[in-house]
């Protein structure tokens, strides 16, 4: 079946390694994946416990179509409580690693405690060993981590995720970086796994997966590729990547700008996907090389970019100087518009960077961002940063502050903090631009008003992701029927992030589609009804584990800026966030009472009495 039922339990206090089986009680209820390890968190943890503590617990899960030839199939999470927000966290990456995971024979990987000192895990099929990490790996970064353990194993198809030095430093907004380029990137994850100093998991897989109906699983499969495979979208993901969508955000008015000041960047023509394209003048070819794909992906949206060999922030750094990870939407309005830089070249750069010591570019491109209105608000200076001039527009600045934060050097380990705490402390919480600690993606609230309803109810902070009021957001300034158009996408959304395929699949498949496969792949009869209810089940589940947490109805807010200060070009001009208008609304639909809390009938029709 898709499942492979075994779990590894990872005891690091104890340095065990011990095999279990998969909940399949659990599984039929919360699928896999966002679901299935949520389920777990909540009943083995305290959701008031310490992130950074021992008693958090750190999974990495698949889906049940996760290493199977389901299209774009090789999706993993790594489910926790983030040490960014406080706040249930999964953060969902692509890549080879998840499908590793699965063709090893493992639905999950728990892992608990704290090492008495730096370790890796090592699983190549039903062989699972601890490493000591401490003179090998650990301060290494990234791409020298996933080098070393390769040729210490002598095996180049080993897939790592792993941390940089980000991680080891307690970054808040450190991810676990596999296949060089790919991340589980928001709330903090890379932290927890710093914390339980846990470097690196390595896996080789040879097993394969069973569907439960083989034949029919086959019929599903190939009707599902054809589907994306003529799919618009699928078609445009691959030629421009995300990236397409930064003309869309800036012509719209809702591309968020210097710390969200202002919606539109009249800059964006340096730092747009034809800025991209366009050969340079320095030597004659363009930044971006060509794109790639994850584990049985058809699609292709990854970017491979190559730096200009005469830009200033690669002189004196081979590692640069090859092909790389290129940039994305999310990563490309962080490093630039977010905080004024028009330098395609110092965004890649930092992007590269963050990927090489293990970084969120989103949050790191928000608490800079914070960090510069700080400078030029005269809240910090010079002697605060160590001599930085934290100035909108500036590549330097962009450049040094990516460096110092990896490395935790200097103000690098106050712009670690994330923007909440670093605003905090020096007094001026009102330039956080996060919710629930974390850093807004690209799509401002005002212009985008279904958008800013999702961000403050989103389980795991403001994210981008979790719902998806796209299509209304840019075609009406309003507020009728967002509050629908979130609830029932974060409901979907749910579901598809527990089955081990991309999200961008889903913009070519229905929930029909993700249910054929899941039918054949799986025992049980799954229904697009039931991937509904069964999305609508972990979405009540994240709630529940936020609130024992200590989160309340007062979170599920925007900063100020969204609500009070209009925004002064593009669709919304005038406008504001209308949060007060939705939240009751949204409420009712999702049948809480006015406090955010699950009424009791919503709980026993959900199965979570």
């Amino acid at each position: 079946m898709g499942w492979q039922q075994k779990v590894l339990r990872v005891d690091l206090t104890a340095g065990t390694a011990k095999q279990e089986p998969l909940n399949m009680d659990w599984a039929a209820k919360y699928l896999g994946q966002r679901g299935l390890a949520t389920r777990y968190l909540m009943e083995e943890m305290d959701p008031t416990a310490d992130p950074l503590s021992p008693e958090n617990k750190l999974i990495f899960a698949s889906g049940p179509l996760t290493g199977t030839m389901s299209p774009t199939g090789g999706r993993w999470s790594v489910v926790t409580k983030g040490a960014l927000t406080g706040a249930i966290a999964c953060s969902n990456s692509g890549g080879h690693f998840g499908g590793e995971m699965k063709l090893a024979g493992w639905d999950m990987i728990i892992f608990e405690g704290r090492a008495k000192s730096p370790v890796y895990l090592l699983i190549q099929d039903d062989k699972t060993e601890l490493f000591d990490a401490r003179k090998f790996i650990w301060g290494k970064t990234v791409w020298e981590t996933e080098d070393l353990v390769k040729s210490r194993h002598q095996d180049p198809l080993i897939r790592v995720a792993s941390i940089g030095q980000a991680g080891e430093n307690l970054v808040r907004f450190a991810c676990v970086i596999n296949d060089r380029d790919r991340a589980a990137g928001r709330s903090g994850v890379g932290a927890v796994m710093g914390s339980k100093q846990l470097k690196a998991v390595a896996l080789r897989g040879t097993k394969g997966v069973q569907p439960d109906n083989p034949k029919a699983f086959i019929k599903a499969v190939v009707a599902a590729q054809r589907k994306v495979a003529i799919a618009a979208n699928s078609e445009r993901l691959s030629k421009t990547g995300t990236m397409a969508m930064m003309d869309v955000t800036n012509s719209y008015g809702s591309l968020p700008t210097h710390n969200s000041r202002d919606v539109q960047f009249r800059n964006g023509d340096k730092v747009n996907y034809r800025a991209m394209v366009t050969p340079r003048r320095s030597d004659g070819h363009a930044n971006l090389v060509t794109n790639k794909a994850c584990f049985a992906c058809t699609i292709g949206c990854g970017r491979i970019s190559r730096i200009d060999p005469q830009h200033f922030s690669i002189q004196g750094k081979e590692q640069y100087k090859s092909a790389l990870g290129g940039l994305e939407y999310e990563s490309g309005f962080a490093l630039a518009p977010l905080v004024g830089v028009d330098d395609i070249e110092a965004a890649t750069f930092a992007n590269a960077v963050c990927n090489e010591y293990g970084m969120d570019p989103i949050s790191f491109g928000g608490s800079l961002a914070a960090a510069m209105e700080l400078f030029e608000e005269g809240a910090i200076s010079e002697k605060d940063t160590g001599g930085l001039k934290l100035n909108f527009g500036s590549a330097d600045a962009l450049v040094e502050a990516v460096e110092i934060t990896g490395t935790g050097m200097g103000f690098g380990r106050e712009i670690g903090l994330g923007s909440r705490l670093l605003c905090e402390k020096y007094k001026h919480p009102e330039f956080s631009m996060s919710v629930k600690g974390q850093e807004f993606p690209g799509y401002d609230g005002r212009a985008m008003q279904g958008m800013g309803l999702a961000y403050a109810t989103s389980n795991r902070g403001a994210c981008h992701l979790r719902a998806s009021p796209f299509t209304d957001d840019f075609t009406y300034v309003r507020t009728e029927g967002k509050a629908k158009i979130v609830k029932d996408s974060q409901d979907k959304n749910a579901a598809v992030d527990s089955t081990g395929i991309c999200a961008f699949a889903h913009g070519a498949l229905d929930l029909a589609d993700f249910a054929k496969q899941i039918d054949a792949a799986c025992q049980g009869e799954w229904t697009a009804e039931r991937l509904v209810k069964t999305g609508e089940r972990i979405w009540n589940l994240e709630r529940q584990f936020n609130l024992a947490a200590g989160f309340t109805v007062a979170d599920d807010t925007l900063p100020q800026r969204i609500l009070k200060d209009a925004a002064k070009t593009g669709a919304g001009k005038g406008r504001v966030s209308e949060l007060s208008v939705m939240l009751p609304e949204y409420y009712e639909l999702r049948g809480w009472d006015k406090k955010g809390v699950p009424k009791e009938v919503t709980l026993k029709r959900l199965d979570l009495a």
